[in-house]
Order: structure tokens, then C-alpha cells, then sequence
């Protein structure tokens, strides 16, 4: 674990996250404590494949998508940390808690995540994780995800 904070832009992130569009969900991270938070940004835009039926006359990210960024986040958090680093492992989502939505995602929106690590047991990494929008919070949950091989 370290003091020094990092940034990455994209093409940093694509190397460490296995993600790939539509999936990927995160376009900078503007600050990263390695084993200790992150804090990254997505430009939510009207041509995300998503919102061609959710909804067609109202434009809302899903909030699952929104989860599924927070645990990005948290894996950029994992991957930069020493126990991590080389591993060849692939960081799973395998909990949400908590999760509260309190204000839609629109088209134009840029979508503030911070992750913070919560606790680590053995592999297991608990991180409190929040989305924003302009200040206001959008989402906030407890998320758990795990190291494991990918599959064969």
C-alpha cells in the first residue's frame, strides 16, 4: 500500500481491466490510493447502447450499470495494489448491499465514482462506494468482490 495518488486516462485503464465497450464503464480516474480509494469519472453520453430502451422517451443509465462501474472502480483499486499486481486473476463482483438509487442518470450527465476499501478478508475486498452527479449523489452501496482464475 501506498501514499502516492495516481491518475489514469483510458488507455491506462483498458490495460488494467478486462472490460471492453459497451462494457467498459469508466473513462478516467482522476485519483487512486492504491488499497485505499478511487475516484473516477463517466461520461454518460446518448449514444450508450442502453438507452435505445431504457427508456426511448426518457433516458435513464440503469442502475445496475452504475453498480457495475462502482465495481470496476474497485477493481482498478485491486489491480494497482501489491498483492494484485501480476496476478493474472480476474476481480468478481460477488456482492451488492445496500444499494440505494436517489436520483436518475441522464444523457450529458458526467457520473463521479469514489470507492473506498472497507475491509480486506483474506482475498475478499468490502468497498463503500458512491455516484455522483454535479455533487449530489445519484447511487451509493456496499459492494464485495473477490479474486479468481478466469475461466477456461
Amino acid at each position: 500500500m501506498t501514499d502516492e495518488s495516481r491518475t489514469l486516462d483510458i488507455v491506462q485503464i483498458q490495460k488494467l481491466l478486462p472490460h471492453r465497450y459497451p462494457f467498459l464503464l469508466l473513462d478516467r480516474v482522476t485519483d487512486c490510493r492504491p488499497g485505499v480509494s478511487v475516484t473516477a469519472i463517466k461520461n454518460v453520453t446518448a449514444n450508450e447502447p442502453f438507452f435505445q430502451g431504457h427508456f426511448p422517451d426518457w433516458p435513464i443509465m440503469p442502475g445496475v450499470l452504475i453498480i457495475e462501474a462502482m465495481a470496476q472502480a474497485g477493481g482498478i483499486l485491486y489491480y494497482l495494489s501489491a498483492e494484485a499486481i501480476g496476478s493474472g486473476q480476474l476481480f468478481y463482483l460477488v456482492a451488492v448491499d445496500e444499494a440505494r438509487f436517489r436520483r436518475p442518470v441522464s444523457p450529458g450527465d458526467q457520473l463521479k465514482i469514489e470507492v473506498r476499501v472497507a475491509r480486506k478478508r483474506r482475498s475478499m475486498w468490502r468497498f463503500d462506494c458512491s455516484a455522483s452527479v454535479d455533487g449530489k449523489q445519484a447511487v451509493s452501496a456496499v459492494i464485495m468482490c473477490a479474486p479468481g482464475d478466469k475461466p477456461a
